[in-house]
């Protein structure tokens, strides 16, 4: 590891005097954002050690180098797969536009998402694009929710764990955290409680799916957007049902 180390030290001093003056400044703005204050923290993970908590950590910081915009889905995917393969795991993106796994991290198909609403809650979970809800029956009939909750259901076995990816706060002092939602949790939408919104001028009509405890305490709500998007919507998921992989804040020290 140290010779590794080292004979990357050796190639980026020789490549340094070929550089342009522009190329020397963004380089020396990503050394600045490294030598930042930051704090990385393992939860509770299966999914990553020290290492790999780093690498991830550090893609954040060099993508705020050059952006105040939060890390996207399609950057979470190549990153996620990248620090994995940097510590010895089996990863693999799926090919885009797949509908059901995003990435296969040793063998196991993942679902990936990200959350980074203005107005995020850290104690709440809000998908605003669970899966798109193109097919189906859908009109102001109650039973029509039935058949949109199956394919919610449905679309659930292609996968076996769901995380998500949060921008809690944004800069200059970034706070992120990877979550991992139950899939068993989505999976008791079964047992839901279904509502058409009847008095919505929207056609077809939204709906909900309402998973409460047995003392009839929130758990989550399954939202059927009749928008032009036809989606899945998943609000208000308290986060006390999910596991916390890991944490990550950083300064970004403004222009």
């Amino acid at each position: 590891m140290e010779n590794n180390k080292q004979k990357q030290i050796e190639k980026l001093i020789k490549a340094i005097p070929s550089l342009t003056a522009g190329q020397l400044s963004w380089l020396n703005k990503v050394v600045q954002v490294f030598n930042g204050p930051h704090q990385f923290k393992i939860q509770r993970s299966d999914l990553f050690n020290k290492i790999t908590l780093e690498n991830f950590g550090d893609a954040l910081r060099i993508h705020h180098s050059f952006s105040m915009e939060p890390f996207s889905k399609d950057k979470f995917e190549y990153v996620l797969e990248q620090v994995l393969k940097m510590s010895g795991r089996k990863a693999l993106l799926a090919p885009r536009g797949n509908r059901g796994h995003d990435i296969t991290i040793d063998g196991i198909p993942v679902s990936l998402k990200t959350q980074a609403d203005r107005n995020i809650r850290e104690d709440k979970i809000w998908i605003s694009k669970f899966m798109e809800l193109g097919k189906g029956e859908w009109g102001n009939d109650d039973k029509d929710l039935i058949g949109l909750r199956k394919l919610f259901l449905d679309h659930l076995k292609s996968y076996q764990r769901i995380l998500t990816l949060r921008a809690l706060k944004k800069g200059p002092q970034w706070k992120y955290e990877l979550v991992e939602i139950p899939k068993t949790l989505l999976e008791s939408a079964r047992k839901g409680e279904l509502e058409m919104k009847k008095e919505s001028k929207q056609f077809p009509k939204p709906g909900y799916c309402y998973v409460r405890t047995p003392k009839g305490k929130d758990k989550y709500q399954l939202y059927f957007d009749a928008g032009s998007e036809r989606k899945l919507q998943i609000k208000n998921l308290s986060k006390s049902y999910c596991t916390v992989h890991a944490t990550w804040e950083f300064f970004i020290p403004p222009e």
